[in-house]
């Protein structure tokens, strides 16, 4: 796998800003920091590949219930909701298990290639690495 380190990745999951409105309230995920932003829906009874990245760590907001996630050998059914931080070199998946398509907002830090993916397990026979 390519090494794309070339911005900072943090170790540990950032912490996430709680700011109180009279109207209600909301989270901040990444303050003033270079991210990229991905909103990702998933089919019924599909999941993406088991992958890794060396250039960026993600942390995952689950949208829906349904999302079952995998980092390395740890296996969660999650809620809407539901924060999961996947440090970078972490094998991770997402799968929907429910009957409607379960969407996942993706906040990567670092840099994000499409050609670092390493993937590990393919249900689509994609390469080992980058491509969609």
């Amino acid at each position: 796998m390519s090494k794309y380190v070339t911005k900072p990745i943090p170790a540990e999951k950032p912490a996430v800003g709680r700011i109180t409105r009279p109207w209600g309230s909301f989270s901040q995920y990444a303050f003033n920091e270079e991210t990229t932003v991905s909103l990702m829906t998933v089919k019924p009874g599909q999941r993406l590949s088991l992958q890794s990245h060396t250039g960026r760590a993600e942390l995952w907001i689950v949208l829906d219930d349904g999302a079952t996630v995998q980092v390395n050998d740890e296996v969660k059914v999650c809620s809407a909701g539901d924060e999961i931080w996947i440090p970078a070199e972490s094998r991770h998946r997402l799968s929907c298990t429910g009957d409607a398509p379960v969407r996942v907002l993706e906040v990567a830090f670092g840099n994000w290639q499409q050609d670092d993916i390493e993937r590990y397990d393919d249900d689509y026979a994609r390469p080992e690495k980058g491509e969609s």
